[in-house]
């Protein structure tokens, strides 16, 4: 579709702007002014018959507690978050959430034996029974609640169909639906609801794979450039990751921090039923992070004057800067993919992001070989990669989004998206200035380590990246655990989220501790995958026992966030983090480094310290909360949508 011929003048932009900027109600209000924009016929009828607006959606909602939430954390990307971020304002469910939710409540309502099972269990052998034992997710029998003979409940008898379709059919229809909604409805509020460590382990390692993935793929992007240069030599290696440092400070964490309001204004798009409103919310978006670009190209521009008053050596903080300049070209493809990524998961459609990389992601691993080695281009063609690859990122989204699905929440261009910023702004800032608040954090000891010269900086991109590749298994745990937890809650099962958390607890101490050895013991092999440099190597190997020891605190505060997310209390977690790190982590690592000369030890070792205050403050308020509170505080929000 063509964009339509723009009209108006800038005075009237800036009134409309500036109004926006005045709501009582800014988000109610900012969506009621675009949905009156459009007319009745725009309303996508599908959503009213699917119960995503109207009656049938609240019918839904005051019927059943539902036992799904969307793990919002994909959205991150290739950052290494401190803590993540959840809207305060839930998505509204899609059909195929629906039928997950569904899914979930029937699964539970098996392990109950309140539905009879899927297949009968024809094995007695000692094996099947020790199985059975070990593995099964059902309720035992000794652990049901007696039924109330006053609940209506459904009798179900072993041939029975499992959702009493006509004759022997099983396959759901829209009367079986509300059955086992009613069940379900009816097995909560009589307390019957009960679940097992097994049913929790399995439900959190089914969510947590694809998360795995999808992460590791997105992480890849930015880390094949450092294995592709490191081999060239130590300034290179430092090169690159003072360069990525300065990448995620001046743009990727803007970008993806401003992006967040994008989480609550394209799910309450979607919820609307004019679904057109989700691309018209990311079309602003996208012109926002274009009209904010400029001051990062001048950043990039002249970062060679910036870095060299920064770093002792001037070579490296050249080469940086030919790494930041070809790397303007993808600033672009980074701002589409962004909104794109939330222009797809406000429909539920999560495993786009997911097949995107995996072409994207060996296609980058191919294009950084072909040319940093075999064209020889050397150093300038690991950001040409970057460039390349992150350019391509939203070209397959779109593509994606044309032949395969999304297609229906797109209107095409409109003049409309340069009006109503103020809401957009006001629900971004927030989000911004928390993320970069978090990404400095852990960027400072790039700075720090820079100056102690180029080994201890090629030694240090050695070490943060190998933290970040072992963080992509404990973060996408975190976000399942606080999906299923937040199930959970919202369903009303205070003692089922409460085994989640001692399963996710021990997760979480399990990833830990292998961490932990994998770091300990492999300590002078793992350097070898970035560099042949002696001196890097033997640095590296000195700091990785404290870096296996801050292993052990990251993967149980990962943990530790999840579940506080899952509860709805991660206005509590971000303050700690922030404390920790700025009050507690950063000064001692500078005191440690310079003041005692333990340069990159030292340096760590206040990471560490912050780590395990943040590990211990958090479980200690998850173990002293009152977690029926937070029930309440869900059906609550829920009340008042």
């Amino acid at each position: 579709m063509s964009m339509p011929k723009l009209t108006g003048s800038a005075n009237r932009f800036g009134g409309r702007l500036s109004a926006s900027f005045r709501n009582s109600s800014p988000l109610a209000e900012a969506l009621a002014r675009d949905i009156e924009e459009c007319s009745d016929d725009d309303v996508d009828q599908t959503a009213v018959e699917d119960g995503l607006v109207g009656s049938h959606d609240q019918h839904y909602g005051s019927l059943s507690n539902t036992m799904y939430r969307r793990p919002s954390g994909v959205a991150y990307g290739a950052s290494r978050p401190v803590f993540d971020h959840r809207s305060p304002d839930e998505p509204a469910m899609t059909p195929q959430e629906h039928k997950q939710s569904r899914h979930a409540e029937r699964s539970l309502l098996r392990d109950n034996h309140i539905l009879p099972p899927k297949r009968q269990h024809r094995g007695q052998g000692l094996v099947a029974r020790i199985y059975r034992r070990l593995f099964s997710t059902k309720v035992s029998a000794d652990e049901d609640h007696i039924t109330d003979p006053n609940a209506p409940h459904r009798i179900q008898d072993e041939t029975a169909p499992l959702l009493h379709g006509r004759g022997g059919d099983t396959t759901p229809t829209d009367s079986d639906s509300e059955d086992v909604e009613q069940q379900w409805v009816d097995a909560v509020a009589s307390g019957r609801i009960r679940t097992t460590w097994q049913r929790e382990t399995k439900t959190v390692v089914t969510y947590c794979i694809p998360l795995i993935t999808t992460f590791a793929l997105q992480y890849s992007i930015n880390v094949a450039s450092i294995f592709a240069v490191g081999r060239i030599g130590k300034m290179e290696l430092g090169a690159v990751s003072l360069a990525n440092m300065s990448n995620a400070i001046t743009c990727l964490a803007p970008f993806q921090g401003l992006a967040t309001s994008l989480d609550t204004l394209c799910a309450q798009a979607y919820g609307s039923g004019h679904k057109h409103l989700v691309g018209l919310q990311c079309q602003r978006m996208a012109l926002f992070l274009l009209s904010l670009s400029g001051p990062v190209i001048l950043i990039w521009c002249f970062s060679e004057q910036i870095l060299v008053r920064l770093v002792p050596e001037a070579e490296t903080a050249r080469l940086a800067s030919m790494y930041l300049k070809v790397c303007i070209a993808s600033i672009p493809g980074v701002i589409l993919f962004e909104c794109g990524k939330r222009f797809t998961q406000a429909q539920g459609l999560f495993r786009a992001t997911t097949y995107v990389l995996l072409i994207a992601a060996p296609f980058n691993i191919f294009i950084n070989w072909l040319l940093v080695w075999k064209l020889e281009y050397g150093f300038i063609g690991a950001p040409i990669a970057v460039a390349i690859t992150e350019n391509l990122l939203p070209i397959l989204l779109f593509l994606y989004i044309r032949f395969v699905d999304g297609r229906q929440c797109w209107g095409g261009m409109s003049r409309r998206a340069f009006s109503n910023w103020g809401v957009m702004i006001k629900l971004a800032l927030p989000g911004m200035i928390m993320i970069e608040a978090e990404w400095l954090a852990f960027e400072f000891m790039t700075l720090f380590a820079s100056r102690f010269g180029s080994e201890y900086l090629a030694a240090q991109s050695v070490l943060g990246t190998l933290t970040s590749i072992s963080y992509q298994i404990p973060f996408p745990m975190s976000i399942a655990a606080s999906t299923r937890v937040a199930n959970l809650i919202g369903a009303g099962l205070v003692d089922a989220a409460k085994i989640t958390a001692k399963v996710t607890f021990w997760l979480a101490a399990s990833i830990s501790i292998f961490n932990f050895f994998v770091f300990v013991l492999f300590r002078y092999q793992l350097p070898l995958l970035f560099t042949n440099d002696k001196e890097v190597i033997g640095l590296v190997a000195q700091v990785m026992p404290a870096v296996a020891i801050m292993q052990v605190f990251d993967g149980l505060s990962a943990g530790a966030h999840g579940l506080l997310r899952g509860i709805g209390k991660q206005a509590i977690g971000g303050p700690i983090n922030l404390i920790a790190y700025y009050l507690v982590s950063l000064p001692l690592s500078i005191g440690l480094a310079f003041g005692l000369g333990w340069r990159l030890e030292g340096l760590w070792i206040g990471v560490t310290a912050g780590l395990l205050i943040v590990t211990v403050i958090e479980y200690l308020y998850l173990w002293k909360t009152d977690w029926s509170s937070a029930v309440d505080e869900a059906a609550n929000r829920n009340a008042t949508g």
